[in-house]
């Protein structure tokens, strides 16, 4: 029997595709006629200076060298901005294969980072670096380390233009407590972002996560092509996408071959 978590993530999946597909469904009905492009920008900068609570969904429908299997990962972010600095934390909630026909359901590990963002000069330009830390809350083996780990991220945005705007984060973690008896971690990510501005809210993406974990030499690195849209309203911004990802380099066994991407953002205007 499918445990709860897995229902959950999968509804919630399924929810999320519906409001990408379907714009004239609820949230569009109570948004204001009106979407500018400076607001559909805001929406898709990591380093906005708002309040921010998402919901994504990563699909992997099959994996390197396991023939029939799958796996899912629900995650839940919060971000808050604090004067120069922005706050976001990350919760992941697991579905992984643990052997043919198996698999194990359950929280992944507690991860938050807080960026400084430095005066570029230029208001089309954000940067922010600063420490993360990861918690081994994990409630089974399968779906995290057993480690505490701290590293750095840094974020680039450039949205000089209103039709193209680029960047990227890079998250680096490693290890320094922990479950002596789990294997050590060092983990490398990097995520270039692409947004292509279409107009009326509808926008184009690529923000494909490339993972590298540097204690075992394997890595995954996609590409992603996906469509999103914004809708604002008097408080709130709403954005929903759709981006498959498909893998172009791999190595190692368990690496996703192709992910489904779906996210549901919802920033809360000052």
């Amino acid at each position: 029997m499918e445990s709860h978590i897995m229902r959950f993530g999968t509804l919630s999946c399924s929810f999320l595709i519906l409001l990408v597909l379907a714009p004239g469904g609820i949230l569009l009905a109570q948004t204001s006629q009106e979407a500018s492009a400076p607001s559909s920008i805001d929406a898709n900068n990591p380093l906005a200076d708002f309040q921010a609570f998402n919901l994504h969904n990563y699909y992997i429908p099959s994996l390197t060298d396991a023939d029939d299997q799958n796996a899912n990962t629900f995650w839940v972010r919060y971000a808050q901005p604090f004067g120069k600095w922005l706050f976001r934390a990350s919760l992941p909630v697991q579905r992984v294969p643990t052997g043919v026909g198996q698999t194990t359901s359950g929280l992944g590990d507690f991860s938050a980072f807080a960026t400084y963002l430095f005066d570029t000069g230029d208001p089309g330009v954000s940067f922010g670096v600063g420490p993360q830390i990861v918690a081994p809350t994990a409630s089974e083996d399968a779906t995290g380390t057993g480690k505490w780990q701290g590293g750095l991220a840094a974020t680039y945005f450039n949205a000089r233009s209103h039709t193209l705007q680029w960047g990227g984060l890079i998250t680096w973690q490693t290890d320094f407590a922990g479950d002596s008896d789990r294997p050590d971690t060092s983990f490398l990510a990097v995520q270039p972002f692409v947004i292509l501005q279409m107009g009326k809210g509808w926008y184009l993406r690529s923000t494909a996560i490339a993972a590298f974990n540097l204690e075992t030499n394997s890595y995954n690195v996609p590409v992603g092509l996906g469509i999103g849209k914004v809708i604002p309203s008097s408080k709130m911004v709403f954005n929903v996408f759709l981006e498959p990802q498909f893998t172009i380099l791999d190595r190692g066994p368990g690496q996703p071959e192709v992910q489904i991407f779906v996210g549901f953002n919802t920033q809360f205007v000052k």
